[in-house]
């Protein structure tokens, strides 16, 4: 049986007000063809079908194409939900769709899904897990009138729940797992909402050892492998959809698998949408505007951090802007911002009152607001965030 792996589609997710929607669609064309190129036999999505629990309606209608593209050869398609999706919305048109091979689950299931493909006569079993908050864990385990499991920690909760899903796994059949969960282990980027809190949410690989022959996780949006028994692996995101994705190789993966035999796994990597990049340019905006005169980046959107020694003008950045669409974040930097930490370590001042003082020395004497010396801080913590981004 041959398998498409993907997930944390986020159709509707915009880039600081940029629509992404015709990216989302140049990915969906792609899946499509890869899918059928490949000769896929059954697509798994890994959840986050949308970007938030109201997505517009063009982000709903792009989703309902998808399924109907994917499956209209009679190729199944097993969608779950993740943690920015509204379990019902995903689910509440599946009265329409099921006799089409498409099986969308919302909410946290007591069984696991049976498939069956046409072209190899194999069964696969899948133990399909959707987001499952705190409240959705309690409620399914509650009905079975255990309470100590209720009280044990939200990975062995997991664990407890994946393992009743695979009790249906048979020598006979292709036996598979999926989940929209944060495993130990794996790399996070900013445009991920955090599913754990302080660790509490976050799960051991050990819950996933149910006999799996391929565990297909979504959340995380780099492309990667998780250690643990069997092959545990994150498809990643289709688009790079923050800047701590910059650089970031987008993919899919496929994989053979026969009843009772190790997966044949291949990344196959997208082409679609526009690259995320930083530009640095120490040399100031001269710099900037020789790369852009040699095309440099042209389709991506940029972040830009130049360094300067005057301040920058807003003629200056609405130049920038016209000159390419594709600038997102203009941040200009000076060289006393680069020595403010160094500053900070030897003075042992407060980054504010070392704010209040460069601010003091450069405007003749004027105390800056409380709102301005506010609005400096929040942009040293979304710096630091950035760089940690980067160290990602």
């Amino acid at each position: 049986m041959r398998i498409l792996h993907t997930g944390d589609w986020h159709f509707g997710k915009t880039l600081e007000g940029r629509s992404r929607l015709r990216e989302q669609e140049d990915f969906v064309d792609e899946l499509v063809r890869i899918a059928n190129e490949q000769q896929a036999d059954l697509i798994m999505m890994a959840g986050d079908v949308y970007d938030s629990v109201n997505p517009p309606a063009a982000a709903e209608q792009l989703f309902y194409e998808a399924c109907a593209r994917l499956t209209e050869n009679g190729r199944p398609l097993v969608v779950i939900s993740g943690n920015h999706d509204q379990p019902e919305r995903v689910s509440s048109v599946s009265p329409l769709v099921a006799r089409q091979g498409i099986t969308l689950i919302g909410l946290p299931v007591a069984e696991s899904i049976t498939v069956g493909t046409s072209r190899t006569g194999e069964i696969a079993k899948i133990a399909a897990l959707p987001y499952p908050s705190e409240s959705r864990l309690n409620e399914l385990l509650s009905a079975e009138g255990k309470e100590d499991e209720l009280r044990r920690a939200y990975s062995a909760r997991v664990g407890m729940l994946m393992g009743k899903l695979a009790r249906e796994f048979t020598p006979k059949t292709v036996n598979l797992a999926m989940s929209h969960i944060y495993v130990l282990g794996g790399v996070e980027s900013d445009s991920e909402r955090p599913i754990q809190v302080g660790g509490a949410y976050t799960v051991d690989p050990s819950a996933l050892s149910v006999g799996a022959q391929y565990t297909a996780l979504g959340h995380l949006h780099r492309p990667q492998a998780v250690k643990g028994d069997g092959i545990i692996r994150y498809s990643g995101s289709p688009l790079a959809y923050s800047f701590s994705e910059a650089g970031q190789a987008k993919s899919v993966m496929l994989l053979d698998i026969a009843p009772g035999g190790m997966p044949v796994t291949e990344e196959v990597y997208l082409s679609s949408g526009r690259p995320l990049v930083r530009w640095k340019a120490k040399g100031g905006l001269e710099e900037v505007y020789h790369w852009l005169d040699e095309g440099r980046d042209a389709e991506a959107f940029i972040d830009l951090e130049v360094s300067l020694t005057e301040s920058m003008s807003i003629g200056e950045i609405q130049r920038l802007r016209k000159s390419r669409d594709g600038f997102v974040h203009i941040r200009p930097i000076y060289p006393e911002m680069e020595h403010a930490e160094q500053q900070y370590e030897r003075s042992g001042l407060p980054v504010s009152e070392l704010f209040r003082r460069f601010y003091q020395r450069q405007s003749g004497g004027a105390v800056p607001e409380d709102e301005l010396v506010q609005l400096f801080l929040e942009l040293v913590e979304e710096d630091a965030r950035v760089k940690e981004g980067d160290d990602e």
